[in-house]
């Protein structure tokens, strides 16, 4: 083992040059081992990398194999009820979902969040064939659905189209939360067969207003807008 005579680092046998300085190793008292593997690699490795066609074909095949899966154990073996709806409606939404992700990375976000909510509602009818009657699915779990994904679709819109900015999408929000409820609650008295009176969502809109009042007084007035900006630091 032997040094640098310009920098002092220690060297391998090996080496005919310093690695920090580039100095030649000149030592004619001690053998070099010009054969001997050397202690670090020559060339550069560089992992390669996952494209997300592979990933898209792993993952799809995952969810298919569960769903197979618990169909076969579900016909063969436990079938005392179609349990294995559940799994496969699950398998359905997890697919659907990864849609932007890994299979198609162009799909505009109003298509994606289309694609999410039919394969929600999918799972829901895939329920019914366990409950005893499907009125459920039609009166109330389909239309909040419909309306949770019209709602999202509309967020996408105003955030991409209108204004993306913190408090813009705060009022985008808080506005949208007051329709749901508003929804929400009417679609529920309707299934239970009760008069259209607002109640607990009546509350949820107050809150909402008071917010929402807020939220344009600051968005018409600059100075406004800039000295919240400042003190909540967005």
């Amino acid at each position: 083992m032997s040094y640098c005579v310009n920098c002092g680092v220690k060297l391998d046998d090996t080496l005919e040059r310093c690695p920090l300085c580039n100095t030649p190793v000149i030592n004619p008292n001690e053998i070099t081992y010009t054969h001997s593997v050397p202690p670090f690699p020559k060339e550069n490795g560089q992992v390669e990398t996952v494209k997300n066609k592979d990933v898209a074909i792993l993952y799809s095949l995952v969810l298919i194999a569960a769903g197979a899966a618990c169909g076969l154990l579900n016909l063969l073996v436990f079938n005392s009820s179609a349990w294995s709806l559940y799994v496969i409606g699950i398998c359905i939404i997890l697919w659907v979902v990864a849609i932007p992700v890994f299979i198609y990375t162009k799909l505009p976000i109003y298509v994606s969040l289309l694609f999410d909510g039919l394969s929600i509602g999918l799972y829901e009818y895939l329920i019914t064939f366990n409950t005893p009657s499907s009125r459920w699915f039609y009166q109330l779990a389909l239309p909040i659905t419909a309306v949770v994904t019209v709602l999202a679709i509309l967020l996408a819109a105003l955030c991409r189209k209108v204004s993306s900015s913190f408090l813009a999408s705060a009022l985008y929000v808080f506005s949208e939360i007051a329709v749901l409820c508003i929804s929400i609650e009417l679609l529920i008295r309707r299934f239970l067969s009760r008069p259209f009176l607002l109640t607990w969502s009546a509350v949820v809109l107050t809150a909402c207003a008071i917010i929402i009042v807020a939220l344009i007084t600051m968005l018409s007035r600059k100075r406004l807008r800039g000295a919240v900006r400042r003190r909540l630091h967005f």
